[in-house]
């Protein structure tokens, strides 16, 4: 009876270090990937509002109008889908966003962008399903890089009080829409 309950002590062990091994090499393939994690964060105070996105390199490719057609939604990124968490209650251009988890997809356009927030969160990036939408918000066009900028990048620029910019840039393109905690 002793020697049973043995084994089974000893197989939880190994099964539970066995476990551990696989989600940390799983964080670690992640890092590793060719379009690795990142995340742009701001804080308003003890409220923070963080963006965790997949960041895919040029690689000598046509970006806009090329990989990332036009008029077609984009994930924002490579990957799982890119997450907006909110601790404090926003409002991303004209569009409140209750605090809480979204998705973030993008309209990309020759004529203009479109910030997506979504409400379906957990999917892979090319899952998109509209009828989740929270809303749309148009966005502006930024100071354009002076040279491409190789990797995608997402960031939160002139932060002041309770108002800063989400910029997107990749390749020669910079959009952005400001974004307001509302206390």
């Amino acid at each position: 009876m002793q020697r049973r309950f043995f084994t089974k002590i000893l197989c939880c062990a190994l099964f539970a270090t066995m476990i551990g091994s696989v989600a940390l090499r799983a964080q670690d393939d992640k890092k590793s990937r060719p379009s690795p994690p990142e995340q742009a964060a701001v804080s308003f105070g003890s409220k923070t509002v963080t963006i965790d996105y997949g960041a895919p390199s040029m690689k000598g490719r046509k970006i806009f109008g090329g990989l990332v057609p036009y008029d077609h939604w984009w994930r924002t990124g490579a990957n799982e889908a890119t997450t907006l968490k909110t601790d404090i209650n926003l409002r991303i251009g004209n569009l409140g966003v209750p605090a809480g988890t979204y998705t973030l997809y993008t309209l990309p356009s020759e004529n203009g962008w479109t910030l997506i927030v979504n409400k379906q969160t957990g999917q892979w990036g090319t899952k998109y399903d509209e009828t989740q939408d929270l809303g749309r918000v148009k966005m502006s066009e930024g100071v354009m890089p002076s040279s491409p900028v190789e990797t995608f990048q997402m960031k939160f620029e002139n932060t002041k009080d309770l108002t800063t910019e989400l910029h997107l840039a990749w390749e020669t393109t910079n959009v952005f829409v400001q974004v307001t905690a509302i206390p």
